[in-house]
């Protein structure tokens, strides 16, 4: 399949679903905001302007507060905010830059910037940068993430907010009951999610994701058994992804469900795995540092922790790259000035600090970074320790490739259902989702050169 075909039919499907979706405009209100490629204006630096939420519904109370911080602090300049499921995100900047409607801020994690950028809707953010409050005050490898993913022009298109780590979630009540170690390696993992399940008790060891975001999930997986370290080959040009100790490696993790897993699990995006997993009869959960205030409301302090993803071979620990989030200065915008502003505030060290420790990720902010609440947030304290004393390599994501998030998502998850189910293989799964990004790769090379 060529990369340039998927980005037709892509590019006609957008146009098509713009008459459905125009609501789009409507949904977060007249203000002027026109479509990819529109320069937009400075404006006065007061009035109304637009917030998109790439979390809305699991965010949407932290940034509500922090909007009422902002609009108190700056009387003439109103917060307008659009909440949009992270599942719907995509899809819905996509309309909007085809058929206008744009908001004047979003949420631009670093799985999405090359994609936006590519299209124009993007303000480069640099210059704003070194001239703000905010110079020299953010994560230096956040702010490096988010360059190298916005397509390779070196430029900054969205200001981290976090650093969202993969955790494996398990329930200390359940090992202790059970006699089980702590699954700090992969061997031990699988042991526990056979010894926990008890199906006639509707009991499981673990529960999968299956559903929306599910791939990078199990890539996660995948190359935590395998302990390879590079998402490509010496070359540069080919994916390691369908390497056979990946092959093997994902026919382990995927051989997991219904066997040790709830069969619900086929169609579980991360909001359906945490609640089902926060019900209390699941040993283990793979998800993010993001949920954990989730796990603390329904299953209390002491009966669960959150660790570093296991070790595999030779005791090494291997994760891939979790986007780092952020807030991007949409180009349309005609309010640009307030817009930045409102950029500038969420990320200062108060604020940011604020939404992290609702989220439970990592701040961006280097000064928030300090605050005592990180200390006693046990997942995100041992994220961050993992992240930074040499005990963990990271399989960097080609976030940079335009097409990243199509081929990761919409065009190969439901192949993946297929791989849970026994329909399709491993290797032809991944077979098919390398072939694409060889190609994706390849072109992107080219226009390098």
């Amino acid at each position: 399949m060529k990369i340039s075909n998927r980005r037709s039919r892509r590019a006609a499907t957008v146009v098509a679903l713009g008459a459905v979706l125009a609501l789009t405009a409507t949904a977060c209100g007249d203000d002027g905001s026109g479509a990819g490629g529109d320069k937009g204006a400075e404006g006065s630096g007061k009035g109304k302007i637009v917030f998109w939420d790439n979390n809305g519904g699991v965010r949407t109370e932290i940034w509500k507060e922090i909007i009422a911080d902002f609009e108190k602090a700056n009387p003439d300049i109103d917060v307008e905010y659009v909440g949009i499921a992270a599942t719907e995100y995509q899809s819905k900047v996509d309309t909007a830059l085809q058929g206008g409607g744009l908001p004047d801020v979003g949420g631009v994690g670093s799985a999405m910037i090359a994609g936006f950028a590519a299209q124009g809707a993007l303000e480069p953010l640099d210059e704003r940068l070194a001239g703000s409050s905010l110079d020299g005050r953010l994560n230096k490898d956040m702010v490096e993430s988010l360059k190298a993913a916005g397509g390779g022009d070196g430029k900054l298109y969205s200001v981290p907010t976090s650093a969202n780590n993969g955790v494996l979630y398990y329930r200390t009540d359940l090992f202790e009951k059970a006699g089980l170690e702590e699954p700090t390696t992969w061997e031990r993992f699988f042991t526990a999610a056979e010894r926990l399940t008890n199906k006639k008790k509707n009991e499981f060891g673990y529960t999968i994701r299956g559903g929306a975001g599910s791939i990078a999930q199990a890539l996660d997986a995948m190359y935590g058994q395998s302990g390879i370290t590079s998402f490509w080959d010496s070359s540069g040009d080919k994916t390691t992804l369908n390497d056979p100790k990946n092959v093997t490696a994902l026919k382990k993790y995927a051989g997991l469900y219904k066997r040790v897993t709830p069969a619900a699990d086929l169609n579980n995006d991360f909001t359906k795995m945490v609640a089902q997993w926060d019900s209390g009869t699941i040993g283990m959960l793979n998800h993010n540092l993001g949920s954990y205030q989730d796990h603390l409301k329904a299953l209390g302090a002491g009966t669960f922790r959150g660790i570093p993803q296991p070790t595999g071979p030779g005791g090494k620990r291997v994760q891939v790259s979790n986007p780092v989030d952020g807030l991007g200065l949409f180009k349309s915008g005609k309010n640009k000035e307030a817009a930045w502003k409102f950029i500038e505030f969420a990320t200062s060290r108060a604020a940011n600090s604020k939404f992290n420790e609702a989220a439970g990720q990592v701040p961006s902010n280097t000064d928030a970074a300090k605050d005592a609440w990180i200390a006693k947030a046990e997942p995100t304290k041992l994220a961050a320790q993992a992240l930074s004393d040499g005990s963990t390599s990271i399989v960097q994501l080609p976030y940079y490739l335009p097409d990243w998030n199509t081929i990761s998502k919409a065009d190969n998850e439901p192949n993946f259902q297929k791989v849970l189910l026994g329909k399709m293989s491993a290797q032809a799964f991944l077979d098919t989702v390398a072939e694409q990004l060889n190609a994706a790769q390849k072109e992107w090379n080219e226009q390098q050169a």
